[in-house]
């Protein structure tokens, strides 16, 4: 998970190491690695998590890219064209192992993000992968997931008799 944040030493962005430091662990134990970045230097990312640690007892484990030319930034669209600063926004992008990018989640710079949307998001991405299923709005571990839609009309007619919670030939869902 790449994620951005517009400055080292501000207070929304504090908040946010703080928590993904504090699920760096659930992150890791999903095969899942934290990679922080903004057009700060290494200096001051230095500094910043030092601080983070002496001022609120947090440890930040996880790489802060130095992005000072703003190139990986730029590349990934953490700059908005025309913006009046060059801080890079609130981004984050799961990339999965492939190196492909699954999801990207944009917040404004006024407000945090929510770290346990990312854990269930995580979640939900690889229960998908795994058994070849969607889930659902909210959904979490245990929850019902979503059955593929049929793809022919003969499959649709036999929806109904799979034994999947059906609802209608396009909406089954089942227990894990």
């Amino acid at each position: 998970m790449l994620f951005s944040h517009p400055a080292d030493f501000t207070p929304v962005c504090t908040t946010e190491f703080i928590g993904f430091a504090k699920a760096a662990e659930t992150f890791k134990s999903m095969n899942c690695e934290l990679l922080g970045l903004s057009i700060d230097s290494l200096f001051s990312h230095l500094a910043w998590v030092r601080n983070i640690e002496e001022k609120f007892g947090q440890k930040i484990t996880f790489p802060i890219i130095e992005d000072i030319k703003m190139e990986v930034a730029s590349a990934y669209g953490m700059v908005h064209p025309g913006a009046a600063d060059t801080q890079a926004v609130r981004a984050t992008f799961f990339i999965d192992p492939k190196g492909i990018l699954r999801a990207m989640v944009y917040y404004p710079m006024s407000n945090g993000r929510s770290i346990n949307e990312f854990v269930r998001l995580l979640q939900a991405m690889q229960t998908s992968d795994k058994n070849s299923v969607a889930t659902p709005e909210e959904w979490t571990p245990g929850c019902d997931v979503i059955v593929p839609p049929p793809k022919t009309s003969e499959a649709a007619d036999k929806r109904a008799s799979e034994g999947y919670n059906t609802v209608d030939w396009y909406y089954s869902t089942k227990k894990l």
